[in-house]
């Protein structure tokens, strides 16, 4: 029998949360972002969560987070990073890896 490397899965990533996170980031094109409450109202998760899995994602260095004023208003703006999208690509290819299918 051959040896198989084990599939690993980046536990910070792995979070159900932190994964519907991560994927909804890597939908939007490189260069761009989001607001906070629109990635708010898109995963229909409280302010409080949010941010406690986005505090995670960042401290991995997978989004950056960048705060701004609109005129008095403070805006969030999210994104993710380079780094994150390699490990989000290396997630999604260890997920099909661990299912059986070939990218």
């Amino acid at each position: 029998m051959p040896d198989v490397d084990p599939v690993i899965l980046d536990p910070v990533i792995h979070a159900a949360a932190r994964l519907r996170i991560t994927a909804t980031l890597a939908s939007i094109p490189v260069g761009d972002r989001i607001v906070f409450p629109r990635l708010q109202e898109l995963l229909d998760m409280t302010a409080g969560n949010l941010s406690t899995h986005l505090r995670k994602l960042e401290d991995a260095k997978y989004v950056t987070v960048t705060k701004s004023h609109q005129g008095r208003s403070p805006v969030t703006y999210l994104e993710l990073s380079t780094r994150g999208r390699r490990a989000f690509e290396d997630y999604t290819d260890a997920l099909r890896a661990l299912l059986g299918e070939h990218s």
